[in-house]
């Protein structure tokens, strides 16, 4: 399957890695198919690029790369809505954002897919450990860059 994209222009995708999302992402119910797209081998940050609306993506990121003991509860009832039997099924990830230098990962809402059948959801987790903006790269600005 094709799919266009904002950034990458168009992509040709397996029908098998679309990940569904019954009820979408936070915000954006009504967009419930999904693909990670990966721009280099060797980066720890992928696309999670709808297939309905070109221009919208979020970039995602293995939250066990950046804090050793981040762990998403999953209830069992959302294993269920998953269909998934054993939580080892899961990937996890987080979506990030960037402001300014800093680039942050939301731990809050974790997007956690069932690797065996493709099906996904964000959770909202209550542990008031995590934020929506943990820090989790600071960038090197411009100005300081050149300087150097």
């Amino acid at each position: 399957m094709n799919i266009e994209t904002t950034r990458f222009g168009s992509v040709e995708v397996d029908d098998a890695r679309i990940v569904n999302f019954p009820s979408g992402l936070l915000g954006f119910s009504s967009y419930r198919k999904f693909v990670l797209l990966q721009p280099d081998d060797d980066g720890v940050f992928f696309w999670l690029q709808s297939v309905e609306a070109p221009d919208l993506a979020f970039v995602v990121t293995d939250p066990s790369l950046w804090i050793a003991d981040f762990k998403a509860n999953i209830r069992r009832e959302q294993m269920v809505e998953l269909c998934m039997d054993d939580v080892d099924d899961a990937q996890v990830l987080v979506i990030v954002n960037k402001r300014d230098d800093i680039l942050t990962a939301n731990l809050q809402g974790p997007v956690v897919i069932n690797v065996a059948n493709c099906t996904a959801m964000q959770l909202v987790l209550a542990e008031k450990r995590w934020t929506t903006r943990h820090e989790i790269v600071r960038l090197e600005s411009t100005a300081r860059a050149a300087s150097a």
